[in-house]
């Protein structure tokens, strides 16, 4: 069986040393957020907005969250 390209690097990390494995960490941690970054920027909030409209019509928002909680049990 093929090793995952996971497994393969956890191998070849094995045997870095502490100052290598610091800079491997500092590295993965800059590329997560980047990719933290960018996921951000995909969502769009804006176009949430308006949509419980009418959710509630009139009714005060506390027994409205009162009532849906408890048709939850």
């Amino acid at each position: 069986m093929q090793d995952t390209p996971l497994e393969i690097i956890k191998k070849q990390t094995a045997n870095l040393s502490l100052h290598d494995h610091i800079e491997l960490l500092e590295v993965l941690a800059r590329q997560l957020r980047e990719k933290s970054c960018s996921a951000r920027q995909d969502l769009d909030w804006a176009g949430l907005y308006g949509i419980g409209k009418g959710l509630w019509d009139k009714e005060d928002a506390q027994d409205y969250v009162d009532r849906i909680r408890e048709d939850r049990r």
